[in-house]
């Protein structure tokens, strides 16, 4: 899973420094979901043929998709503003999101403790984003609605546990973005101008899909509270990041609202893996 996260770092690092030199943001969403495309039919079709394809639950995947892809172009916008930094901090906020939505949605019960913990972790956006600020900039908007899309994409995931394979979740995903970029981002086609430009522009879409393919591995081999905690890490591989290829230092704010952020979401795991222990036992004492 620490693994999976070092490429998702890579994907925004590539859409950052492909905004940085100018190409536009369509191209590389298209970029990175054709790519992820080719390389899931590559690696699904020869093990799975049709089945690949073949949706359990197509409207559910449909929305999945379509949130998958909203979050990807408005965090790609906001990386042509905002530090690697100020956005992943801003990221580490959806399990707060989804802690919330899951109540609507899912139905799920959320107990006092946890709610406290989603105040605390909204602190910690704060604290990140600093609306009271001078240097508060309008882009985090598009970095706080990826927010909300890529929670609802969570929750759209979570709905399909156990309905579908990776490789029609894989191909659908990418497969749709695809199409949907396709007539968009031939209007505003830049052809890469030099091999960098073209290695950048074909890997991006390797890292998405060798990403989210790692991911489901990891979810084979543990259970998700045991992996949850490492999507934390990202923090330390986006500073990195920024240092060495964008030459940019992680504010103290943006460290000390990742570390709010981050503990609140560990909270809640820990609340959420304690209660499903409790409500484990309950079930046994009553058997």
């Amino acid at each position: 899973m620490a693994f999976a996260v070092a490429f998702y770092t890579c994907i925004d690092s590539s859409a950052k420094w492909l905004n940085l030199i100018g190409m536009p943001v369509m191209q590389i969403v298209f970029f990175r979901y054709a790519g992820h495309f080719v390389y899931s039919l590559l690696l699904y079709v020869p093990q799975d043929g049709r089945d690949a394809f073949r949706s359990n639950a197509p409207r559910l995947q449909l929305f999945r998709s379509f949130f998958l892809l909203a979050s990807t172009m408005l965090n790609f916008i906001a990386l042509k503003y905002l530090p690697l930094t100020i956005t992943t901090a801003v990221a580490f906020a959806s399990p707060i999101v989804v802690t919330l939505l899951g109540i609507p949605l899912l139905g799920e019960k959320v107990g006092i403790r946890r709610i406290i913990a989603v105040f605390v972790g909204f602190s910690g956006v704060l604290v990140v984003v600093q609306p009271w600020g001078e240097s508060f900039n309008p882009a985090i908007f598009f970095s706080l609605a990826s927010l909300l899309s890529v929670a609802l994409y969570f929750i759209m995931t979570r709905m399909l546990a156990g309905v579908e394979t990776n490789a029609v979740q894989q191909i659908w995903s990418s497969g749709l973005a695809t199409l949907v970029l396709l007539p968009i981002v031939l209007r505003v086609w830049a052809w890469p101008d030099s091999p960098t430009v073209w290695a950048v522009c074909i890997a991006i879409g390797g890292f998405g899909m060798f990403g989210h393919s790692i991911t489901a591995v990891a979810h084979r081999w543990a259970d998700a509270s045991v992996l949850a905690p490492m999507m934390y890490l990202q923090i330390f591989y986006a500073s990195f990041a920024g240092i060495m290829l964008f030459n940019t230092w992680p504010t103290v704010w943006t460290l000390v609202g990742g570390v709010i952020i981050a503990a609140s979401g560990l909270y809640i795991w820990h609340r959420t893996k304690a209660e499903a222990r409790e409500a484990a036992l309950r079930a046994s004492l009553g058997q």
